[in-house]
């Protein structure tokens, strides 16, 4: 059974590895074509777009990228596609959330053989949460594997809530989920939490970078998440590292309109997609059903507001 792997030591992680999870780590949608299938000439070109835009790394397969409805073949095709096009440029985290550890297991190894940098990893969906069992599942996955994994805490997408001990917990358990992307409302007072108990924690925000200065002003050390202009964080997040904290909050705020608007519930993916087939990374901007279509006022607004951004042409 994949469970039966036994354990790697701590030296087996390079402390470069978790080191390289900081800056802004753009989480990418998984494009099809206009007939649904999926589309591995856009993997390409997205791969090349994301990696111009100055990112420090990429996350493919997570919440938006539309995971559960692929096929495990297809999740295959995604990783070794994106991992081969990215050739080194930069390191790519994959999403390996499974509703059952073993499967989590197998998802993990199989990025891991395919080369990727490290794992994303949400707690398993359960009829009653406890600590117990989402502890034992992270850690038997971090048993499994010799890479850093993301502890992703969104309840909205799990379902679990994570409490700051919880999370606390597996940093002291395992060097392996040291890292946490947070996304548990309202994101900074828990990363202050988070960071004061144990400051060589690796804190990253996310939820479309809507409080992204706020998080870097409680100690994150950047962000990992999904939108259409990854350059503006880069920006925004080189700006605070560098002590230009004034120029980061200014970027920031001008920022703020499309960000509340890409990050709308329920259409936040369909947008982001319009936004990478306008600006020429992917060729459809195609949401597998059952999903939400863009109505024609929807793009209007969108098109008003990157006018005025003067994104348009971005």
């Amino acid at each position: 059974m994949p469970g039966d792997m036994p354990a790697t030591d701590e030296a087996s992680l390079p402390a470069d590895r978790a080191a390289a999870l900081e800056g802004v780590w753009n989480i990418v949608p998984t494009p099809f074509t206009d007939d649904g299938a999926l589309d591995i000439a856009s993997l390409g070109t997205l791969t090349d777009f994301v990696i111009a835009r100055g990112v420090q790394g990429m996350t493919i397969l997570g919440v938006l990228g539309e995971a559960t409805r692929l096929t495990d073949e297809e999740r295959r095709v995604v990783i070794a596609t994106v991992v081969e096009r990215a050739a080194g440029r930069i390191p790519i985290c994959v999403g390996a959330s499974a509703p059952g550890t073993d499967r989590a297991i197998g998802y993990a190894r199989e990025a891991i053989d395919l080369g990727a940098h490290s794992v994303m990893l949400a707690p398993p969906t359960l009829a009653r949460p406890n600590d117990a069992a989402v502890r034992a599942h992270y850690l038997a996955v971090a048993a499994a594997t010799d890479r850093p994994i993301v502890v992703q805490d969104h309840p909205a997408s799990s379902g679990v809530w994570m409490s700051v001990e919880l999370l606390l917990d597996l940093a002291a358990s395992d060097p392996r989920l040291r890292v946490i992307k947070l996304e548990d409302d309202p994101t900074p007072p828990k990363a202050g939490r988070l960071l004061a108990a144990d400051p060589s924690l690796r804190v990253l925000g996310g939820l479309g970078g809507r409080m992204l200065i706020e998080e870097l002003r409680r100690g994150c050390v950047g962000t990992m998440t999904g939108f259409g202009y990854p350059e503006i964080l880069v920006d925004i997040v080189s700006r605070y590292r560098s002590g230009d904290h004034e120029g980061a909050t200014l970027a920031f705020l001008r920022a703020c309109p499309l960000i509340r608007f890409e990050d709308q519930a329920g259409i936040n993916l369909p947008l982001r997609k319009r936004i990478y087939q306008r600006r020429g990374a992917i060729a459809s901007a195609r949401v597998r059903a059952p999903a939400p279509t863009l109505d024609a006022a929807t793009i209007a607004d969108l098109d008003d507001l990157l006018r005025r951004l003067d994104l348009l042409d971005t």
